[in-house]
């Protein structure tokens, strides 16, 4: 029996109520974190809220590219290269040491047009006489050559001069007659089928009625070409492929403009472009901004920046307000009514097109984009914390009156330890509740000016300014890519902090039994 009740004895010792061990009570604390987890609400804001600081800040550091790197890729443009007549007109050419003015020639075709052979111009007379087929002379009375009329032109060949007036004369004239020879400047020539024009084996020039002339200054358009081309558009091919002779292919369009009779060649040549609105891919999973920019990582520096707004923005205001309020509630009398004025005149401040204003401002000053974030932070925590203040106030106009004030009036702490060391930390469970939801409001405010044009500045992103990048409707039903993912960013990290709030409203409130 001894040793039974020596067992009892030992038993009641162990479990005595006494004993520290067996009293469990939880912290105020505690209790706030074990209701906070109790709601499942607040628990998945909880988690949204960390996707997003993982995806807005780690993934930032994780990801190669940089948030103003732009991408390119190749792109064929179809570029003006050369403009293609058929010579359905008369040209002319002169006589070395002549002059076949204007006149003369309009002359010539009144007579021409007549059927006439000769003409007469101030007194002096001329002479006609067709050569060959759409091939004309003029002459003056002494028989001296003045000029020659032609539609089939004389062309000289890939790096050879222009040819003489006597071999153009005689070459046109063995030409337009079917010839296959002639002489002119003591030489012999020969004329092939194609109407090349050969110095015994030498192309020297050749014959031809198209007339192809480059768009632009210092474009040297070989015969080769030329042939390919003709050959184009002879068979009504609107493209072909051309390999010039540093073997570099190009594939050329032919359009035809019938009103001014003239084919527009264009080539498409290969450039650099930015690689704008790119389509989702392995290299770029949410595809490429209207800058070539990669979305992913834009999204992912632009939560840093619209969270970290909306932080400084909160602490900007609950700093001002804090110090206001406590003031304010403590204090009371004219001090109480100075700040209530004070608060009261922000409330009437039109936030909006105060920004919009200064904003614009900053627009004609051209503020450095960084500068103009630091001045948004200001503006908005300058204009938010008229609420904090308020909600101070009221706290500490109730906490002031209880017994631990009287308590520290009669140990003799001094006013700013009673106001920040015993007042202020009884307000801060509302204040982190209203802090908390707060972050949500500014969020979207920041998303609002960014969208509008007066808040984040390239080259630095937000969630806003992002979504701001879809400024019509083809964009917006063409490129999803773009604005919904910023959109979703958005939405979660919003909403994330609302639940967060929401359950610290309801941990805090002491009369919460869940």
């Amino acid at each position: 029996m001894s040793e039974e009740l020596k067992q009892t004895e030992q038993t009641e010792e162990q479990y005595s109520l006494n004993d520290d061990r067996r009293v469990k009570v939880l912290s105020p604390g505690a209790l706030v974190v074990k209701r906070f987890f109790r709601n499942r609400l607040a628990v998945l804001g909880l988690i949204m809220l960390i996707v997003m600081f993982v995806f807005s800040f780690v993934g930032g550091i994780i990801m190669p590219y940089g948030q103003a790197e732009q991408f390119y890729t190749v792109t064929y443009l179809d570029k003006e290269y050369v403009g293609v007549t058929k010579n359905d007109e008369l040209r002319y050419a002169e006589a070395e040491g002549q002059d076949f003015t204007t006149i003369l020639q309009a002359q010539f075709l009144l007579a021409l047009g007549k059927g006439k052979t000769e003409y007469s111009y101030k007194g002096e007379d001329y002479a006609l006489k067709e050569e060959g087929t759409d091939f004309y002379s003029v002459s003056k009375a002494d028989g001296t050559m003045l000029a020659i009329a032609y539609k089939d032109i004389v062309n000289a060949a890939d790096g050879m001069e222009d040819p003489s007036f006597a071999v153009k004369y005689e070459a046109l004239k063995a030409f337009t007659n079917g010839g296959t020879s002639f002489t002119a400047d003591g030489a012999d020539y020969a004329l092939d089928e194609e109407g090349n024009i050969l110095s015994g084996d030498t192309v020297i020039g050749y014959i031809s009625r198209f007339v192809v002339a480059p768009k632009e200054n210092g474009v040297v358009i070989t015969r080769d070409f030329k042939e390919k081309l003709q050959e184009a558009l002879e068979d009504d091919i609107t493209e072909f492929a051309y390999t010039d002779e540093e073997g570099v292919e190009s594939t050329y369009k032919v359009s035809y403009d019938a009103t001014a009779k003239v084919w527009s060649v264009q080539q498409k040549t290969p450039s650099y472009v930015y690689d704008t609105y790119g389509k989702p891919s392995l290299e770029h999973p949410l595809g490429t901004d209207k800058n070539g920019m990669d979305m992913l990582v834009r999204l992912m520096y632009g939560g840093r920046v619209s969270l970290v707004i909306g932080f400084i923005v909160v602490f900007i205001e609950t700093l001002i307000g804090v110090i206001l309020g406590g003031l304010s509630g403590y204090f009371g009398g004219w001090v109480d009514n100075l700040v209530m004025r004070i608060v009261d005149i922000f409330y009437c401040i039109p936030s909006m097109p105060v920004i919009i204003i200064l904003g614009a401002a900053m627009d004609n000053l051209r503020v450095d984009p960084q500068i103009r974030m630091l001045y948004l932070m200001l503006i908005l925590g300058f204009l938010g914390w008229p609420g904090i203040a308020r909600m101070v106030r009221g706290q500490i106009l109730s906490l002031r009156e209880q017994e631990f004030m009287t308590a520290t009036e009669a140990c003799g702490i001094r006013v700013s330890r009673r106001i920040f060391k015993h007042l202020i930390p009884n307000v801060i469970p509302q204040l982190i509740v209203i802090c908390t939801m707060g972050l949500g409001s500014t969020i979207i405010m920041e998303a609002t000016l960014s969208f509008l044009g007066l808040g984040v500045k390239f080259p630095f992103a937000s969630w806003g300014s992002i979504i701001s990048d879809v400024n019509n409707s083809y964009v917006m039903t063409t490129f999803w890519f773009i604005w919904i993912p910023a959109g979703i960013c958005l939405l979660i990290a919003v909403l994330g902090f609302n639940f967060v709030g929401d359950g610290l409203r309801d941990a805090f409130d002491p009369k919460m039994k869940r």
